[in-house]
């Protein structure tokens, strides 16, 4: 059973260690805001931070993830303070939201390495596909979040969400926590 670090929480997936990364934090662990786009790694609707690097969750194995520390849309900011989250609303650069979470974690991780990233640093690290096409708002965005990132400027909040990760995943039968396994 891989096991690995899933928004800073200990986990074992007691799945098929072939399986996607992304069907299981979707299906066993209930973090569905990684979206299912093409299953192909051409969208990246389902991009998650595996180590500090964006990778597209549909390519990556639970047995390539095993001893990795990943953070999905819901462990990057409990309250949707992250400043690539905040610049995203401020810059209207969410139109229908599918793709969102997956460009908030390329944004994420890029600001992570380099908070002042030019246009094409932007346009390089969020390779990302949006129907509704946001393209020059999302490099506002991401532009933005680098400024406050920097401490040059500051973004009034957007609304904290309805229900907490902890209570969206209660039931998660997939996953055993290490204090709950039988030795």
């Amino acid at each position: 059973m891989p096991r690995m670090t899933v928004n800073d929480q200990p986990v074992e997936f007691d799945m098929d260690a072939e399986t996607p990364l992304l069907w299981a934090l979707r299906d066993a662990a209930n973090l569905t805001g990684t979206k299912y786009g093409c299953g192909v790694g051409d969208c990246g609707a389902c991009m998650v931070i595996v180590d500090g690097e964006a990778l597209r969750s549909c390519l990556i194995t639970i047995a390539e993830a095993e001893g990795r520390f990943i953070t999905t849309i819901e462990g990057l900011s409990r309250d949707r303070s992250h400043p690539v989250q905040q610049a995203m609303v401020a810059e209207q650069a969410i139109q229908c939201g599918f793709c969102t979470p997956g460009i908030v974690m390329a944004g994420a991780a890029l600001i992570a390495k380099n908070a002042d990233p030019s246009k094409q640093d932007v346009e390089e690290a969020i390779p990302n596909l949006c129907r509704c096409g946001v393209y020059p708002r999302l490099v506002n965005a991401i532009q933005r979040a680098g400024r406050v990132t920097r401490r040059q400027e500051t973004i009034s909040a957007a609304p904290a969400p309805g229900i907490s990760s902890e209570d969206a995943a209660a039931e998660v039968p997939a996953i055993v926590a290490p204090s709950e396994r039988e030795e």
